[in-house]
C-alpha cells in the first residue's frame, strides 16, 4: 500500500503526545499523511503543545465543550471524515483514539472501501480494533517501551502483566490459528503466516509481544512448529509428536514384517509419513533419513538396502 494519501485523526483526549513519533514511523510504511488534523479542547492538551504541533504539521482543531456530558470533539472529527470521504481522494484514513464511540465512524468508512487503521492503546475495546483494516496498540510498540524478550523469564512482571489484561490478541489463539493453517497443507511459507494473521486479527503486530521479527516470535513462542528454510523460502512446519523409541519400534516392525529385508529405505521414509502425517527426522537432529536409519542399533543400511541385524531376525 505505497504512496496512498492518508488523512490522520486524531483524538486529543484520548491519546498522548508521546506515540507522536510511533504513529508518523507506522504511517510512513502506508503512504503521504497529506491531511493532518488533531481535535480537542486546548485547555487540555495531553502533552499536545505547539512544539509537537509545529515539528509535525498537525493543525489542531478547538472543540469547545458546548453541553455538559457530550463530547463535541468525537462529533467533529466524524463530520470532518465524511466531508473528507467524499470531497477529498484519501485512500486511508488513521484514527487515533482508545474511545469505542468511533467503532461505527471505522465501519462507515470501511464500507465506502476506504482503507482505517486505528490506532490507540492496548486498552482499547475490541469492537474498535476489530472496525479497522488494520490496529496499532501504540504503547506496546513505542520505541520507549520494554521488550519482552527481556521479560520472558519473569511472567509475573508488570508489562507482562499489562499485555495479558490488555484487549491484544492472546498468544494461545495466534498459535492456534497457525496450527490450523499448517494442518491443511503440511506446511505454510513465512509470508503467507504473516498475511493471514494480519487478516485474521486486525491489531496482529509481533512488537505488541516484544519481537521485531516474526521467525523469532515463532520460534520462541509456539513450540509445536518450527522453522524451516528451504531454497530460500523460509517456512512454518509441525514439529512431529512422535518420540524416537516409539519410531524406532515400528521401523523394526516393518522390516520383520518384510523377512528381515526393505530394498528400498523410501520405503520406510513413506510409510511412516503416512502414519505419522507431521513425521520429519529433523526433529530428531538428523538432516538425512539414512543417517537416522543408522543410529538405530538393531539395523543395518547398506546403500538403499536396510535389514535386521542378525539377532533381530524375529517377530518384536
Amino acid at each position: 500500500m505505497n504512496e496512498k494519501n492518508i488523512a490522520l485523526l486524531i483524538d486529543v483526549d484520548n491519546v498522548s503526545a508521546k506515540y507522536v513519533k510511533s504513529i508518523f514511523d507506522e504511517l510512513n510504511a502506508f503512504g503521504t499523511v497529506s491531511i493532518r488534523r488533531i481535535y480537542g479542547n486546548w485547555k487540555r492538551t495531553y502533552g499536545w503543545d505547539e512544539e509537537i504541533l509545529l515539528e509535525y504539521s498537525i493543525q489542531p482543531i478547538q472543540q469547545f465543550d458546548y453541553t455538559k456530558g457530550k463530547n463535541a470533539t468525537d462529533m467533529a472529527m466524524v463530520i470532518d471524515a465524511m466531508d473528507m470521504l467524499y470531497s477529498h481522494n484519501i485512500d486511508v484514513f488513521c484514527i487515533v483514539t482508545s474511545d469505542s464511540d468511533f467503532t461505527k465512524l471505522a465501519m462507515r468508512l470501511r464500507e465506502s472501501q476506504a482503507y482505517v487503521i486505528g490506532m490507540g492503546e492496548s486498552k482499547t475495546p475490541l469492537a474498535l480494533t476489530k472496525a479497522c483494516n488494520k490496529f496499532v496498540h501504540l504503547d506496546l510498540i513505542a520505541a520507549d517501551e520494554p521488550k519482552i524478550e527481556a521479560l520472558v523469564e519473569n511472567r509475573h512482571h508488570p508489562k507482562i502483566q499489562e499485555i495479558a489484561e490488555s484487549n491484544v490478541t492472546p498468544i494461545s489463539q495466534i498459535q492456534e490459528s497457525i496450527l490450523d493453517m499448517i494442518a491443511e497443507a503440511d506446511y505454510v511459507s513465512l509470508g503467507q503466516v504473516g498475511s493471514s494473521l494480519g487478516k485474521l486479527y486486525t491489531d496482529f503486530d509481533v512488537r505488541n509481544y516484544g519481537y521485531t521479527k516474526l521467525n523469532v516470535f515463532i520460534r520462541e513462542e509456539f513450540s509445536k512448529v518450527y522453522i524451516d528454510e528451504k531454497d530460500g523460502t523460509v517456512y512454518v512446519k509441525m514439529k512431529n509428536d512422535v518420540d524416537f523409541i516409539t519410531v524406532k519400534n515400528e521401523i523394526i516392525e516393518m522390516i520383520t514384517r518384510s523377512g528381515g529385508v526393505v530394498e528400498n529405505l523410501s520405503k520406510i521414509h513413506d510409510a511412516l509419513k503416512t502414519m505419522h502425517h507431521h513425521f520429519n527426522i529433523q526433529d530428531y537432529g538428523f538432516s538425512r533419513f539414512s543417517s537416522f536409519l543408522r543410529s538405530i542399533d538393531e539395523i543395518a543400511v547398506d546403500g538403499n538396502k536396510v535389514k535386521l541385524r542378525t539377532k533381530n531376525k524375529r517377530r518384536i
